[in-house]
């Protein structure tokens, strides 16, 4: 890889991880926020659920639409309005003006994500793409794992301005560094919108696409419930459980270099097997629990895996559609954020009626399901030579 590839991929990265955390940081500066517009803490966590919506919604739809722009403008564009997203948010103090500022930059986030995989991709060799893919998913994993706890030490310090400024800075070092070091990127074949939208005629895309948001919903659907199930299961203080979430990003942001050469050396398998290894970490977590050193151990595993897995329902999608990769990466985007909507809501019936423990079902429910459709997709794809990875 040039030494400019590693430049762009470094600064694709850091995009990443300024718009994921302009996404997840508001929910540790949720308190705050409550208290300077006088509202409810559920009230402000609009904030953080219309966001997710809206992805799901423009998932598909903006990558498309903005799939002919020269890919420069396209990420300028996105950035500069997280920018000015941020700095209206700083300064408003009315709260539907403050939700406006949140949905407007939520519709155009799948465009920069899109393009970002994209350029991973092709700043490689075809075999190499898994790895530099992951990288950018380093920078969406720091975005969750320090967006959080940075937002929250600003807030708790100075103001949640503060840490809406210090979202609004980071946007603004990647919107000056794609203006400076990325060349003019005008997208030389392009598809037609309907060519691009073909490919859901594709089975192929459809049994990815479920596969996709049932992985999704085997993650999220737990680890939503993760710092709960640590306070009434394994019976854990405060600090211990803010220890243990520190474990799961530390190691999610492993996972997403191991997931890259994974999907390197042989990705059908990788993928096969994953629903394998994480759903005995599930069995593990319903036995073990209530014990405190286990749950270290398997929350670091698990957290490796959680990368990992993001990284394969990219890949999963994408190699589906392989000619349209900003439409492809649309679809990714809708189906992890509707699996995490799923996950979550089924996570939380279980709860409300087995009690916490058994919230591990939705995992190993979802990860069941799953493999069927990733199997499925595998034998449509090899019919005679459908064994373990087609080999």
């Amino acid at each position: 890889m040039s030494k400019r590839s590693n430049l762009h991929i470094f600064i694709l990265t850091i995009g990443a991880f300024g718009i994921i955390n302009t996404e997840m940081g508001v929910i540790g500066i949720l308190p705050y926020i409550a208290d300077y517009f006088h509202i409810s803490v559920a009230k402000a966590g609009w904030l953080v659920s219309f966001f997710a919506f809206t992805v799901t919604i423009s998932g598909p739809t903006m990558p498309l639409l903005f799939s002919g722009i020269n890919r420069k403008k396209a990420m300028l564009l996105v950035l500069g309005i997280f920018v000015l997203g941020n700095l209206i948010s700083i300064f408003t103090t009315n709260y539907a003006i403050a939700i406006i500022a949140r949905v407007i930059p939520a519709i155009f986030h799948p465009i920069y994500f899109s393009a970002a995989f994209t350029l991973a991709a092709d700043s490689v060799r075809k075999e190499e793409a898994p790895k530099a893919v992951s990288k950018v998913f380093i920078g969406v994993s720091s975005g969750m794992v320090l967006g959080v706890p940075i937002a929250s030490f600003l807030a708790s310090t100075v103001s949640f301005q503060v840490s809406m400024a210090f979202f609004a800075i980071v946007n603004a070092i990647v919107f000056i560094a794609t203006l400076v070091f990325f060349p003019s990127m005008p997208v030389k074949e392009r598809l037609s919108y309907g060519a691009q939208v073909s490919v859901l005629k594709k089975p192929i895309i459809w049994l990815s696409i479920v596969a996709v948001i049932l992985l999704n919903s085997a993650i999220f659907g737990v680890y939503s419930y993760l710092a709960e199930y640590l306070k009434t299961v394994t019976n854990i203080s405060g600090s211990l459980i803010s220890l243990m979430l520190v474990i799961f990003g530390g190691a999610n942001i492993i996972g997403n270099i191991v997931a890259g050469k994974l999907l390197t050396k042989n990705a059908i398998r990788s993928v096969i097997v994953f629903p394998f290894i994480l759903g005995v970490i599930y069995i593990l977590l319903f036995l073990l629990g209530q014990f405190t050193l286990p749950m270290a151990i398997i929350i670091l595993v698990w957290g490796v895996l959680a990368g990992i897995g993001g990284n394969i329902n990219q890949y999963w999608i994408t190699s589906a559609a392989p000619k349209s990769p900003d439409f492809a990466n649309g679809l990714f985007l809708s189906s992890v954020n509707f699996g995490t909507t799923i996950g979550t809501a089924v996570g939380g019936m279980f709860i409300s009626q087995l009690g916490t423990q058994y919230v591990v079902l939705v995992g190993i429910l979802s990860l069941v399901l799953g493999l069927v459709f990733i199997l499925l997709r595998n034998y449509m794809q090899n019919p005679i030579k459908h064994k373990l990875g087609g080999i």
